[in-house]
């Protein structure tokens, strides 16, 4: 089957008509209908199912799961920073015509992104098995698990490991920058970090942003590892709560309900920054 549109024109003195056919999609319809069909039975499936949704809705904004929920963005933020921190610095490294930096760089670059992120939380926390205390020897010391909290061996695990990524990130952003650029503000004197700030860095925003943003998205997600060790997340916030009541599945809805709306914001944000760092481009 088949619709069809009069297309007219005028040839010379006379009128011409053209009748344009199309092919019905059938195939679109009936693939729409199935996801339709199946998203349809997955909600019937949860709702008819054995879940207590006024449960959900009393521990939604719960006192523990929203200091959790807070907890979960502090450590996404807190990694975020150590890890663009230590990505720019290891992005420098790395394009830098000093051998023992480029090489220093381009090892903790590999070694971090090697190691499973939750085997160097599990590492980070029971440092004090290594090292019983940290200090200057004569002068003080404390017992390492005064210092290595959940918090900061999450801080250290997560930051680390995304400085190793967010690196190759900045590093892929500053060469598409045009060489030209950093050879002209050599010309007019700057220096290399004059010409980094003011014209390197600024060009390359519009490729690094986008997969910073998709990062710390994903850093969202991946400091729920950090339930392991007691670092009081959202998740950990339910599992305190549900191994009281055993209400397992409407506690889990409850975190899905707080990942899905910091994931919805937080893509929002992201689709605003990338507007103002591209709006040169897009003039």
């Amino acid at each position: 089957m088949s619709h069809s549109t009069k297309v007219s024109h005028l040839s010379g003195s006379e009128k011409v008509t053209y009748r344009i056919s199309g092919k019905v999609h059938y195939g679109r319809y009936f693939s729409a209908a199935l996801i339709f069909l199946g998203l349809a039975l997955i909600v019937r499936a949860f709702w008819v199912g054995h879940i207590r949704w006024e449960l959900v809705g009393d521990y939604l904004f719960g006192p523990s799961i929203i200091n959790g929920i807070i907890n979960t963005l502090i450590l996404t933020a807190a990694a975020m920073v150590v890890g663009i921190v230590l990505g720019l610095a290891a992005a420098l490294m790395t394009l830098s015509q000093n051998p023992v930096l480029n090489l220093s760089a381009r090892a903790y670059i590999m070694v971090f992104r090697s190691v499973p992120v939750l085997l160097q939380l599990l590492i980070w926390y029971n440092l004090g098995l290594v090292f019983p205390t940290i200090g200057i020897p004569g002068l003080f010391s404390v017992p390492t698990t005064d210092v290595v909290t959940p918090f900061i061996a999450s801080l250290l695990a997560f930051g680390i490991m995304q400085g190793s990524y967010t690196s190759e990130v900045i590093r892929a952003g500053l060469l598409s920058v045009s060489r030209g650029q950093s050879e002209a503000a050599t010309a007019i004197g700057m220096t290399r970090m004059q010409s980094l700030r003011r014209i390197i860095i600024p060009q390359a925003m519009v490729v690094i942003i986008p997969p910073i943003g998709n990062e710390v998205i994903g850093m969202v997600k991946y400091t729920s590892i950090a339930s392991i060790i007691q670092y009081k997340d959202v998740i950990y916030s339910a599992q305190t709560i549900y191994y009281t009541n055993g209400r397992v599945i409407e506690l889990l809805m409850v975190c899905a309900f707080w990942y899905l709306l910091v994931v919805i914001v937080l893509s929002i944000l992201q689709r605003y920054v990338e507007n103002y760092f591209g709006r040169h481009h897009k003039r």
